[in-house]
């Protein structure tokens, strides 16, 4: 007879369930230790980290600690400040119906956590929802992105040498993605795309567990006639080619007024040269595409358009240059999906409604943008167009409000996070009405004859 072979991530996941259910964790002390020991363990590697990125992205120290590391520390600071508060039972008012009683919410964690982290920023998005996670009073299951595998195994050199696997620890970089969601968790964070986000939201309905999902989507950028024209090109390319146009919140594509659209060609090239010089590929700043598969997904992209900045490639470094395409349609290519990279394409108009018509064509976007000096035009579309967050004037900065809620709706997303709620995320408020004995008040007893007055007038 054949020996069953047990998953390893069904031992983990057990003997995590088992410590958890020891009460440890719960502990607020053994919280802020914990978050303590996690910034340590990131200051101590600090250098393996940027040589990780680089040889990943070659990415720069500074946008490194800028997007990743710096990220982290800030996210822990906050639950260090506010832990002992947000943690402590919240008294809420009493009822006329109930009384005389005393109300509480108690915030829980809910126990054994997975969080599946994205390529794009793979430090930051794999470690930020575990510092919440920590913060709440959860165990965790770490998977870090497989495309980002030396920075992979630094996280897995950062847990596995701090924490005991019993509390943290991250999966093999062999872990069999179908066999990992599998099993019943107690809450599931997930960073990525939308298709594979599909997939673990069905995992997790199998077993009702609550989910947060930060996907992504075809995020717009608006520039009216109204704005000054050299400060939004430059924020512009900044927010797209910021980690070579790998970011969630990216610009996706540009909606610009007829009226400025020379002017903010000539300052967008202006700005791309300011940032990476004359030739962006000798730019130490400027960051390759993750692997060969995404290059040439970008590459081709480049196409029936016409190219007003950049447009040049070399697979050889996987360096896609940053890009500004004019393009005529809602049918071409690099309207079809999230580009994912440094290429953006500029559809001009003639109006805000038409740019709001725009919009409204795609899916619910995880950021939108909208550049104008115009109060009215910033209402007409904040009020019109429903996303997960953004800026006016600005691109990707709300992403490091920490009083921000960080997250999609609809297809860019279920949920949110980042400081409070990151906490509020992996904590379930556990609802408790506490009586006293005496007096027993007869009313809500049968028999109910004589008694609906009495009842109609106490709940109204």
């Amino acid at each position: 007879m054949a020996t069953q072979t047990i998953s390893p991530v069904k031992v983990l996941l057990d003997k995590q369930r088992d410590f958890f259910d020891t009460n440890t964790t719960r502990d607020i002390s053994f919280r802020i230790d914990q978050l303590k020991n996690l910034k340590k363990a990131i200051q101590d590697r600090e250098q393996d980290i940027y040589a990780a990125l680089t040889a990943d992205f070659r990415k720069s120290e500074f946008e490194t600690y800028a997007t990743e590391i710096g990220v982290i520390y800030d996210e822990i600071g906050v639950m260090l400040k506010n832990i002992k508060k947000w943690a402590t039972p919240e008294l809420v008012k009493d009822t006329i119906a109930n009384f005389p009683s005393r109300n509480y919410i108690y915030p829980e964690p809910y126990g054994v956590t997975l969080v599946i982290g994205a390529w794009n920023y793979p430090l930051q998005l794999t470690l930020a929802p575990v510092v919440g996670a920590i913060a709440a009073g959860n165990t965790c299951i770490i998977k870090p992105p497989r495309a980002a595998m030396h920075t992979y195994k630094v996280i897995q050199d950062i847990i596995g040498s701090t924490f005991s696997e019993s509390y943290l620890a991250v999966l093999d970089e062999h872990t069999d993605n179908t066999d990992m969601l599998s099993h019943r968790y107690d809450y599931i964070f997930f960073t990525g795309g939308v298709e594979i986000g599909r997939t673990v939201a069905r995992a997790a309905a199998e077993y009702l567990t609550p989910v947060t999902l930060e996907l992504g989507g075809k995020s717009p950028c608006i520039v009216d006639k109204s704005v000054d024209i050299e400060v939004a090109a430059r924020r512009i390319a900044w927010g797209k080619f910021l980690n070579g146009g790998q970011t969630c919140v990216a610009p996706d594509y540009l909606l610009l007024h007829e009226e400025v659209e020379e002017k903010f060609y000539a300052a967008f090239a202006k700005s791309v040269k300011e940032f990476y010089g004359n030739n962006p590929q000798d730019s130490a700043d400027y960051p390759r595409i993750i692997n060969d598969r995404h290059f040439r997904r970008l590459a081709d992209m480049i196409t029936d358009g016409e190219c007003i900045v950049g447009g040049q490639t070399d697979a050889d470094t996987r360096y896609i240059a940053p890009t500004l395409i004019k393009i005529q349609s809602l049918e071409h290519p690099l309207m079809q999906d999230e580009i994912f990279g440094p290429i953006l394409p500029v559809l001009t108009i003639h109006s805000i409604e038409e740019a709001i018509s725009i919009v409204k064509q795609f899916e619910k976007p995880l950021a939108f943008y909208i550049f104008s000096n115009s109060y009215a035009n910033q209402q007409k579309c904040l009020q019109s167009i429903s996303f997960g967050g953004g800026c006016v004037n600005d691109t990707i900065s709300h992403f490091i409000n920490p009083d921000l809620p960080f997250g999609g709706v609809g297809n860019s997303g279920l949920g949110a996070y980042h400081g409070k709620y990151s906490f509020d995320t992996f904590t379930h408020r556990k609802a408790v009405c506490n009586k006293v004995t005496w007096p027993d008040v007869p009313l809500r007893y049968p028999p109910y004859v004589g008694k609906l007055g009495i009842i109609k007038q106490v709940m109204k």
